[in-house]
C-alpha cells in the first residue's frame, strides 16, 4: 500500500471475497465508506432508525471529528490503519483523541462487514473446523462470544480474532482495536449502548444472541482469515 494515498477502511467483500478499499481523490480527507446495505436492510434484528443513528450520527461523527484533527498534524497523509498504529500509545491530549476517533471509523466499519441481510448460524469449511477446534464446539464458541459480550464491563467491542493457528475471542474497552496490537480480526459486535439501545434497551444479551443467531456475516470472516 503506497503511504502517501489515504485509504479509508474496508467498505465490503466483493463477490470473489476479497476486501474492497474505498481510496481517496483528496488526500488527508477520509470519506464516511457505503453501509454493504441498505438502513432498513436488517430488520427486524437491527431496525432502520438505530442504524439511521448509529451510521449517519455516531459513525460519521468520529470521522467528521478525525478529519479535522489530521488536518492540523503530520498524520494526514497517513492510511486510517497507520494512524492508528502511530497513536496507539499517546498520552496528549491531541494523540489519544486522534486515536479514538481513528479507531472507532475503524472498528464501526468493520462492524456493519461483520453482518449481512439472513446471516448467522453456523459457518463452513476452513472457518468452522478452526471454531470446533479452538472452542470445542460452534455452541461452545457461541456461548463463550455471548459471555465475552455481556461480561463487557461499560462500552466496547467483542472480536474473533486470529490465534496462531487457531481463533480467540478478546473484548475491547471503548475505541480499542486489534488493530493496535497486531492482531487480525475476522468479525466483531458492537456493544457500546448506541448499537443496541433503541431495540433492545438494556438487553444487551438478547442483541448479542440476535447478532449471532441472525445477523453474522460468516462469509467475510472467512475472507479475513484466509487474507
Amino acid at each position: 500500500m503506497n503511504s502517501r494515498r489515504m485509504m479509508v477502511v474496508l467498505a465490503g467483500v466483493c463477490a470473489a471475497g476479497s476486501l474492497v478499499f474505498g481510496q481517496e481523490a483528496k488526500p488527508g480527507v477520509i470519506k464516511l465508506p457505503a453501509l454493504p446495505y441498505a438502513e432498513s436492510a436488517l430488520e427486524p434484528a437491527i431496525s432502520a432508525k438505530t442504524m439511521g443513528f448509529h451510521y449517519g450520527k455516531h459513525h460519521k461523527g468520529y470521522l467528521d471529528n478525525l478529519n479535522k484533527l489530521i488536518a492540523v498534524s503530520e498524520l494526514e497523509s497517513l492510511p486510517l490503519e497507520e494512524i492508528i498504529r502511530v497513536t496507539a500509545k499517546a498520552k496528549d491530549k491531541d494523540g489519544v483523541a486522534i486515536f479514538n476517533n481513528a479507531a472507532q471509523v475503524w472498528n464501526h466499519t468493520f462492524f456493519w462487514n461483520s453482518m449481512k441481510p439472513k446471516g448467522g448460524g453456523k459457518p463452513t469449511g476452513a472457518l468452522l473446523e478452526k471454531l470446533e477446534k479452538s472452542f470445542g464446539s460452534y455452541d461452545k464458541f457461541k456461548q463463550a462470544f455471548q459471555d465475552a459480550a455481556t461480561g463487557q464491563f461499560g462500552s466496547g467491542w467483542v472480536w474473533l480474532v486470529a490465534d496462531g493457528d487457531g481463533l480467540k475471542i478478546i473484548k475491547t474497552s471503548n475505541a480499542d482495536t486489534p488493530v493496535a496490537h497486531g492482531q487480525k480480526a475476522l468479525l466483531t459486535c458492537d456493544v457500546w449502548e448506541h448499537a443496541y439501545y433503541l431495540d433492545y434497551q438494556n438487553r444487551r444479551k438478547d442483541f448479542v444472541a440476535t447478532f449471532l443467531d441472525s445477523l453474522v456475516n460468516w462469509d467475510f470472516a472467512a475472507a479475513q482469515l484466509s487474507r
